[in-house]
């Protein structure tokens, strides 16, 4: 755990200790001037503004991406408010740490001071766990502050929504990472300012659009190029060649089955229906180039043919079979260019949810209509006591009849209404299913 004092007091910390702390934590924002971006969260008469100008902070709860100032909003926001503050990691911490910051701001309560008591990754804490400060929020011994990644809709319980407010942090943009790197090559006294360190204009663009949104690595990585820096006449230079050499993973943010992953195969899906092929192209590639699986795109390829094209164009369902097919015979490089062909032959077929709709409406039936009986006419009879209690008697095979219809016949069960859930649409080879039904039912 620790404490606000600690975060903040450039008196607290000598020149030997920054030495030692990275670039990136000596950095952070002592106040809100320093603060780069969220200007929706700390503009003022903001909420979140009013809450740290009043000195009444509330309990919160922060969600956005890494590296856009989570961690640094709680400890500002305790250092203008002037109360104790405790940081606690759910990737760390268990119910004994829990136990003893609540203990410690319980003591802080003497002394008529409600506790900041600041939870990192609070999403990777259990139910349990979560539960434990709900009694300590309502009888104000703490003021919550929890900081997560992921959607907290889906990763934190509804009790603990209901007693926090929730911000949402954007990534920052290059123009306001380059604003940080500027700030950190400047700085004398916490930043590199002392190194004498000469970086191109050109490079800090390199490293702003690299970090991808994330200040923390745009510092972690200028820090690393420091040390690489060559001397020159008494000078540290720092080229564009450097931040290439330190700059060797992707630029893109990805995630693996967190929710930014199902955004984009959301953004996949979204694109195919929607007839892009180029789109649907780009979030393909880009699942790819986050190093999704891509057995688990193919998955989705066929899910798609069958939910947003059907009976429009039934080749669909056959081609993206196929591609899978192909990439599990083919394997990784080769096989990925068979589900790009799939994707792009979807994205270009006629649409239809008609029967993925028509399912829909039936499932919904079968599961609110209860248990009604199979008709007799319609039942098999294999024996002679079911031919007795008259199974299959009266039933009318289509193959005998004109058309191999039998018009008037009745399917659904006795004492339900004939439905129609499956309504063709007028695209593809649909159009021709829709013709035919209509001069079927006529009869």
């Amino acid at each position: 755990m620790t404490s606000s004092k600690d975060m903040f007091s450039d008196d607290r910390v000598t020149t030997h200790e920054n030495h030692y702390r990275p670039l990136a934590d000596r950095m952070r924002p002592m106040t809100i001037d320093e603060f780069v971006g969220q200007a929706h969260l700390l503009q003022q008469q903001s909420p979140l503004r009013r809450s740290i100008d009043s000195g009444r902070p509330h309990s919160m709860l922060l969600w956005g991406p890494p590296g856009t100032g989570k961690t640094t909003i709680a400890h500002l926001l305790a250092e203008h408010c002037q109360v104790p503050f405790i940081s606690i990691s759910a990737v760390l911490s268990g119910v004994k740490e829990i136990r003893a910051a609540i203990d410690t701001a319980k003591q802080q309560l003497t002394t008529h001071a409600t506790t900041v008591l600041f939870v990192d990754e609070v999403h990777r804490f259990n139910k349990s766990q979560q539960d434990a400060f709900l009694p300590h929020i309502e009888n104000g011994t703490i003021c919550f502050i929890g900081a997560t990644t992921e959607n907290p809709s889906f990763e934190l319980n509804n009790a603990l929504l209901s007693r926090v407010r929730t911000y949402v942090l954007k990534r920052l943009d290059a123009a306001a990472i380059a604003q940080c790197l500027h700030a950190a090559v400047n700085n004398h006294e916490r930043g590199l300012g002392e190194m004498n360190l000469k970086i191109q204009d050109t490079a800090i663009d390199l490293l702003a659009r690299v970090a991808d949104g994330d200040a923390r690595k745009a510092l972690t990585l200028l820090e690393l190029a420091s040390d690489l820096a060559s001397s020159e006449e008494g000078q540290k230079i720092v080229d564009q060649a450097i931040i290439e050499q330190v700059t060797q993973s992707s630029l893109r943010r990805f995630d693996n089955k967190g929710e930014y992953f199902y955004d984009m195969i959301s953004a996949l899906h979204k694109s195919v229906r929607g007839t892009d092929p180029d789109a649907s192209l780009y979030w393909y590639c880009r699942m790819l180039d986050g190093g999704c699986d891509p057995i688990y795109i193919a998955r989705r390829v066929v899910r798609i043919a069958s939910e947003d094209i059907g009976n429009a164009d039934p080749r669909a369902l056959s081609i993206a079979l196929s591609a899978w097919d192909t990439y599990t015979r083919l394997g990784s490089p080769e096989g990925e260019l068979a589900i790009a062909q799939a994707i792009v032959y979807l994205a270009c077929a006629a649409k239809s949810n008609a029967v993925y709709a028509a399912y829909n409406a039936a499932l919904r039936d079968a599961k609110e209509l209860g248990t009604l009986e199979v008709p007799l006419h319609l039942r098999n009879a294999p024996t002679q006591l079911m031919q007795a209690l008259d199974y299959g008697k009266d039933y009318r095979y289509a193959h005998d009849e004109q058309d191999a219809y039998a018009s008037g016949e009745n399917y659904f069960p006795e004492g339900m209404q004939q439905r129609v859930y499956y309504t063709p649409v007028e695209r593809g080879l649909e159009i021709k299913i829709k013709q035919k039904l209509e001069q079927l039912r006529k009869k």
